[in-house]
């Protein structure tokens, strides 16, 4: 066996499987574990990709995001163990491979497009993922012998009848005053 073969091999045996599809300009969030001591705890790093290198087991991504006033810009290793999950959050629309325009930008100038349609897919996809497989069950069809009883439909009530509305006094006889009422400076 080759040198390349058996590291490819090797190689193969550690790639995830469970890494969901994403592209330069999507938002995503990155569930990472942390190890501090003898605890373990998961935080979640949300931004846009910016860019994505290499492939395979090397394969990795920047991303970058503004918090508080704050930039930050972070790589990943796609393949890594400390990734608990990514979850792709909303789709870009871009025109380029590599995001770093962003890096000097802030507010809306920092944003991203969305695709169009791309959301109504992933909720049927989420929708069609969580909703087990419900059984499909035939009513059986009624015979001549049986009948089917009709359940008598409730009675409409009467509408009540509206009353006409009554005119609202005009509003010129009501600005005008009598003269003979106004007082007189002298």
């Amino acid at each position: 066996m080759s040198r390349e073969a058996l590291i490819e091999e090797i190689e193969a045996g550690q790639l995830k499987q469970d890494i969901p599809h994403f592209n330069v300009g999507d938002t995503i969030k990155v569930h990472i574990r942390i190890i501090e001591g003898e605890k373990e705890r998961v935080q979640v790093f949300t931004g846009t990709v910016i860019g994505r290198k290499g492939s395979g087991l090397s394969e990795t991504f920047s991303m970058y995001r503004i918090a508080y006033g704050t930039r930050m810009e972070r790589i990943f290793s796609l393949h890594s163990p400390r990734i608990a999950k990514i979850e792709v959050m909303r789709s870009g629309k871009v025109r380029r491979a590599k995001l770093y325009y962003l890096r000097g930008t802030a507010g809306k100038a920092a944003k991203v497009k969305e695709k169009i349609g791309v959301k109504k897919q992933k909720v049927a996809a989420l929708i069609h993922e969580d909703a087990p497989p419900e059984p499909v069950e035939e009513a059986p069809a009624p015979t001549d012998e049986a009948k089917v009883e009709e359940t008598p439909k409730a009675e409409k009530k009467p509408k009540a009848e509206k009353k006409p509305k009554e005119e609202a006094p005009k509003k010129e006889e009501e600005k005008k005053k009598p003269e003979d009422e106004t007082p007189k400076s002298e």
